[in-house]
């Protein structure tokens, strides 16, 4: 089951467990929270997550030097 998890987070941009770790709360309340509040507010926190996501990119593509954007 950890296999399973670890697979879907990598391809789900690991922003729940990056969150996680930041405030030590367990993932699966963070996962919990983003589908309970998906139901209620009617899909908006999915536009959070991805752009939780677009910034976790693009800040380790920045970490990395490669960046593709021209100063």
């Amino acid at each position: 089951m950890k296999k399973v998890q670890q697979f879907i987070e990598n391809k789900a941009f690991g922003v729940c467990t990056r969150l996680g770790e930041m405030m030590d709360i367990p993932t699966s309340h963070i996962r919990i929270f983003f589908i309970y509040s998906s139901f209620l507010a009617f899909g908006s926190p999915i536009l959070l997550y991805l752009a939780l996501a677009f910034i976790r990119d693009v800040r380790k593509m920045l970490r990395r030097g490669r960046s593709k954007w021209y100063y």
